[in-house]
């Protein structure tokens, strides 16, 4: 994969059209923005560090803190940059068909920003690595930040689950149409109904490749915390943890959730949707002809 620049005139207008179009106070203070940002670091970021500090030409390598996404989500990330001082760059690179898109902050002043952002507010295995930077940083340049701890509070007091949903969360519309029978099938069998369903599900490989733990006690804890059964199935020689939300009841405290802490990125879009569906569901609208047509558009909406 060739990874190219992306000139900041292209970040500026695709910023532009994002604060016209979205809410940009949904980060009232930075630990509602450092929580959403550890989410999303635990969901769609990656962090390298130099394995030699020098290099055969003695420049000094540093770490990178590095996000990855869809192009569709350009516009969220130039606003999270901005929101941020804007620092780090962006890089737009194409693999297998897909326009990728990363957000890549690699300097120190912008390192040691992000960490005291996010610092403490990590969940997964992949604060370790969070804590092996935070060591090769203390090391690099005679700092003393803390070891951060991982955050065991609950799920529900801050915006870390959207960060995480930005990055791997799924949210699905199901409709159901109404087949027609054969003759001996309608005598035997009453016609099967239309149904219309919505399901939130989210992934996660049983193994976080950078520190080689296992993911299933959080996976645990997320299960607990959306009433939800952790399932798990093999992809590919690889074994992935997996939890869904179906209950009417339960897509209810995840559409609270959502309002309370809003996403911002080609997720919210899917959000709406859905919690449209969820509304009509609630008021059976989706039983009658005019709703059962309106979840068939926003499906293929989506398309």
């Amino acid at each position: 994969i060739s990874h190219k620049k992306i000139p900041s005139s292209e970040i500026g207008k695709a910023l532009e059209m994002y604060t016209y179009n979205n809410n940009t106070t949904v980060f009232t203070d930075n630990n509602k923005l450092g929580y959403y940002l550890a989410g999303l670091l635990e969901g769609d970021g990656s962090i390298s560090l130099p394995s030699l500090g020098v290099t055969s030409l003695n420049r000094i390598l540093n770490p990178r803190i590095v996000f990855t996404s869809h192009i569709n989500n350009i516009g969220m990330y130039a606003y999270i940059q901005s929101e941020l001082g804007n620092i780090g760059r962006f890089q737009g690179a194409s693999s297998s068909g897909e326009n990728i898109l990363r957000y890549i902050i690699g300097d120190k002043e912008s390192i040691i920003l992000f960490i005291n952002l996010v610092h403490g507010k990590l969940r997964t295995p992949k604060n370790k690595r969070f804590n092996d930077l935070i060591q090769f940083i203390n090391n690099k340049y005679d700092l003393s930040i803390s070891e951060s701890l991982l955050d065991n509070s609950s799920f529900t007091d801050n915006s870390w689950f959207t960060g995480f949903t930005e990055a791997d969360g799924h949210f699905g519309i199901k409709h159901i149409e109404r087949k027609d029978k054969s003759e001996t099938r309608k005598r035997s069998v009453m016609a099967e109904p239309e149904n219309v369903s919505l399901k939130f599900r989210l992934d996660q490989r049983l193994y976080d490749k950078a520190t080689l733990s296992s993911m299933e006690p959080f996976m645990n804890s997320l299960a607990l915390f959306l009433k939800a059964n952790l399932k798990t199935y093999a992809v590919k020689n690889s074994e992935v943890l997996s939890v869904s939300v179906e209950s009417i009841q339960n897509i209810s405290f995840l559409v609270d959730y959502f309002n309370k802490y809003p996403l911002i990125g080609d997720k919210l879009n899917n959000f709406k949707k859905w919690e449209i569906v969820y509304n009509m569901i609630i008021s059976k609208e989706h039983l009658t002809k005019e709703g059962r047509l309106k979840v068939r558009n926003l499906i293929n909406k989506d398309q």
